[in-house]
């Protein structure tokens, strides 16, 4: 498969950990390991380091052993600061902002937050893993709802227009131009205007490449 890809899953659940190796293997990924903790995560990604078969992507439990509060998250920080190359995909129960914030704040190349029922929709879940895992971006809707709600207090943001914030709510989902236009019944090309627009209004040039896509949803952490 040309978008095939190598996965470390991290889940303290034996059986969500199983349900996602087997959904990823159904479809044509190589789940590398699977551990249940963020000490096994991080002891795992360096002996695939030193083997020189590093995985395209970690998935990850925000919370795992022996706490159960953020283990999961501190060790994606943790890797995506040694690995940079590596995307980073973290599942949640609940929008847990203060961990999107931490998780997001850095580098916005290859990272994701989903919640867990996101899972179900197996295709979007897979699509996510994928995305991710190609240096892309995957925020569930839920997150970029809380993020943007916050963000609506910040004047760096002020300036974009109702119809021009929910296009960025899309694009922070990961969603395509053309998707973003079937979503909102426009065209392409109006999809294409709205995003310069946000692209100009929040100081993001040219020189910010693809990630501006990112960027344009998480200036505000910043500000």
């Amino acid at each position: 498969m040309e978008d095939r890809v190598r996965v470390v899953i991290a889940e303290d659940s034996v059986l969500l950990r199983e349900g996602l190796t087997r959904l990823l293997t159904d479809r044509g990924h190589e789940v590398v390991a699977g551990v249940g903790d963020g000490e096994a995560l991080i002891k795992t990604v360096t002996e695939l380091d030193a083997e020189g078969a590093l995985p395209d992507v970690v998935v990850a439990d925000v919370r795992m052993p022996p706490t159960h509060t953020d283990e999961g998250v501190r060790a994606a920080v943790r890797l995506r600061k040694a690995h940079p190359e590596i995307g980073v995909l973290v599942l949640s129960q609940y929008v847990e902002e203060r961990y999107a914030t931490e998780l997001l704040a850095g580098s916005s190349r290859g990272v994701g937050y989903l919640l867990k029922d996101r899972v179900a929709e197996v295709r979007e879940f897979v699509d996510a893993v994928v995305r991710v895992a190609q240096g892309g971006t995957a925020l569930d809707p839920e997150v970029v709802a809380q993020l943007l709600g916050r963000s609506r207090k910040q004047d760096v943001l002020a300036k974009l227009t109702p119809r021009e914030r929910e296009v960025l709510g899309l694009m922070a989902e990961g969603r395509t131009n053309s998707a973003i236009a079937r979503q909102l019944v426009v065209s392409d090309g109006a999809v294409e205007k709205h995003v310069s627009n946000i692209f100009l209004k929040l100081g993001l040039s040219q020189s910010d490449g693809d990630h501006r896509r990112v960027l344009a949803v998480l200036t505000y952490l910043n500000s």
